[in-house]
């Protein structure tokens, strides 16, 4: 049951990102056509973009930790013998569970703060762009869950043949 809950969640939540960088990408497409076509842009254009862009930075990101896609200095988990590697491994993913749980709670804070607050092109409250954060704080927290127990045995993530999390995370 878990498993079906975890594979429905991150079909939601890839299909989601597809849909939102879809998005952006046909506005900020037809914004340039119509830029160098026409001469006029699309007024809301680039704000609703960047919209989308803060959207799907936060949304991906729970998606980017469970599969390992994330800047990680992993050189000191190696050098230690496997009981240390996996106390500092329990550290690390304890660590990363409380920044995510104290920044959902202080990203609702400002959610909360600025729902009077409208955009200036699309007069739409900011408080629903900011809540891109604490929805993908929160999202963050349940990607960690599904993985905390195979980080910590002994190192590994969820495998994808979509992506190279070394690849990803390699500067």
């Amino acid at each position: 049951m878990l498993n079906r809950i975890e594979r429905i969640l991150v079909a939601c939540n890839r299909w989601l990102l597809i849909l939102l960088l879809v998005a952006m990408a046909c506005i900020v497409f037809a914004n340039v056509v119509l830029r160098y076509t026409t001469g006029d842009s699309i007024v809301w254009a680039e704000e609703v973009a960047r919209h989308l862009m803060i959207w799907v930075t936060f949304l991906g990101a729970g998606l980017v930790l469970r599969f390992g896609g994330h800047v990680a200095i992993d050189n000191l988990h190696q050098a230690v013998s496997t009981r240390s590697a996996r106390w500092l491994r329990t550290v690390v993913a304890v660590g990363i569970g409380v920044f995510c749980l104290v920044m959902t709670y202080f990203s609702v804070l400002y959610v909360w703060a600025t729902r009077f607050q409208t955009t200036a092109a699309t007069d739409i409250p900011i408080s629903f762009i900011y809540l891109a954060m604490p929805m993908g704080f929160l999202l963050m927290f349940v990607h960690l869950l599904f993985i905390v127990r195979g980080y910590i045995a002994d190192g590994s993530y969820i495998e994808s043949g979509e992506m190279d999390a070394e690849a990803a995370a390699s500067l």
